[in-house]
């Protein structure tokens, strides 16, 4: 019985350290999300709130929250490339709207 709770509690310790971020991790997410996002104003396309996601991420990166900072430079990777497809949708949809 001693040891399976002891093999449990291993378990349950290695996946809790696998799931937490580390400060690598929170650097490649910020890089990927600065990226769309300066894709995204090369279409003249940037979103607001991928600004201040981005500015929550960093804010949580330099607090050493790195779970906080890699969830919100996911998010803002995400504004980013819908704000992406938005600009790059709309490039040509706006044709099919035009009254004829």
């Amino acid at each position: 019985m001693r040891a399976i709770f002891a093999a449990s509690a291993l378990l349950v310790a290695t996946t809790t350290t696998a799931l937490a971020a580390s400060e690598a991790d929170y650097k490649a997410a910020y890089a990927a999300a600065e990226a769309a996002n300066k894709e995204a104003g090369s279409l003249r396309n940037q979103w607001t709130t991928t600004a201040s996601t981005l500015a929550a991420a960093k804010k949580a990166g330099e607090a050493g929250d790195f779970d906080t900072a890699v969830a919100q430079a996911k998010e803002a990777e995400a504004l980013a490339r819908a704000s992406i497809f938005q600009a790059t949708s709309e490039k040509e949809r706006w044709k099919d709207m035009e009254v004829r």
